[in-house]
């Protein structure tokens, strides 16, 4: 055995089990498919901005745990996400919150949004939604629904809310008071300089070899390490045997423009259908750039196929119990854990994505 750990995946799961296992003294290689660490956190430095190249992300926790563990790597800002949503020729605040409800319907108080959206919820008198649309207008009622989730859903999960399941929306926070931050989170903000770099320090003193498929390498080394962290996906790992879980993926349109300011806000929604793209990113917003160009993405999402990026999972009972039944394949496996959104089809934040791997070490 040449290392006592391969690691194969350097997002932050892989990232938090290199850097800890190399304090513990053990030998650890950290492989990567990509030409680049950090997973979908990575950053790119294009004209002085930090480009999010997979997406926006914004740090947000309330482990106290988890945000002093991160804060061994970064210096974070104080950057509050507080997006706004477009419909046709309306804008609003979100979360659903009393700016939002002011502008929908030209109310000002608390009760009032109260009592409009419990008449509109009493006038479809939906009792057993079964399914997605019924589920979140028997939350909102039809206002909220029809202009801020119905089209934005819609386009994240490339089917129509009818044929979505009610449990994917369990509930639908609206917040009676006039707060534009998005999370409730103690603790907030985007590392100065980027995530890379961040991932970078984790790094440290850890081999690390990128643009090496471990398929690949297990073949022509099948001995090279004693145990094996896999942060890929779990039904890709078993040759698919038991069939292919369902992912949706997100392309990026990204292009640097010769202004310095596109939107006013670093997360801007389009959450009517007909709008192609489900949201533009203006990168320089996360750290209060003054560049004299700015950079955007516009975001679409799309149907996981073998060769695309798989983002996140489709969450339904058929992929459930798919998963369930990978996941006693995994557990047979001595050597091997199995972590991050991939290995474990999950949706995670990235402090849950670390409080996993800080909870996985703990069983070493």
């Amino acid at each position: 055995m040449t290392y006592d750990y391969l690691i194969v995946g350097a997002g932050l799961y892989g990232a938090v089990f290199a850097h800890e296992l190399t304090k513990k003294g053990k030998r650890c290689l950290v492989i990567d498919r990509r030409d680049h660490i950090a997973g979908n956190i990575y950053t790119e430095n294009v004209s002085g901005i930090n480009v999010h190249k997979y997406g926006a992300h914004i740090f947000h926790t309330s482990d106290e745990e988890v945000w002093q563990y991160v804060n061994q790597f970064a210096t974070f800002n104080n950057y509050i996400n507080s997006p706004v949503a477009v419909y046709k020729d309306e804008l609003y605040n979100l979360p659903f919150n009393m700016n939002t409800f002011s502008k929908m319907w030209g109310i000002r108080t608390p009760a009032e949004a109260k009592a409009k959206i419990a008449q509109q919820v009493a006038e479809l008198g939906i009792t057993d939604p079964q399914n997605l649309e019924e589920q979140a207008l028997s939350l909102v009622g039809t206002d909220v629904y029809t202009k801020l989730v119905k089209g934005y859903t819609e386009k994240q999960w490339g089917r129509d809310c009818k044929e979505l399941p009610a449990f994917i929306i369990k509930r639908l926070p609206c917040r009676f008071i006039y707060d534009n931050n998005y999370f409730n989170d103690r603790y907030q903000g985007i590392p100065m300089g980027g995530y890379t770099a961040m991932v970078e320090k984790m790094l440290e003193g850890v081999e690390v070899r990128l643009k090496v498929d471990f398929f690949d390498l297990i073949r022509q080394q099948p001995d090279i390490a004693e145990k094996i962290v896999y942060t890929g996906c779990i039904d890709e790992y078993f040759g698919y045997q038991l069939g292919a879980l369902q992912y949706r993926s997100v392309r990026f349109e990204t292009e640097e423009l010769n202004e310095e300011n596109y939107q006013g806000n670093a997360v801007v929604n389009y959450t009517e259908r007909e709008v192609p793209f489900t949201r533009i990113i203006e990168h320089k917003h996360f750290e209060f750039g003054k560049q004299p160009t700015t950079i955007i993405s516009r975001e679409y999402s799309a149907e996981w196929k073998p060769g695309m990026e798989p983002y996140y999972p489709v969450n339904n009972e058929e992929n459930a119990a798919l998963y369930a039944q990978y996941k006693a394949l995994a557990d047979e496996q001595g050597n091997v854990i199995f972590g991050g959104r991939l290995g474990q089809y999950r949706y995670y934040d990235m402090d849950k994505v670390i409080r996993a791997a800080l909870d996985d070490l703990k069983t070493l």
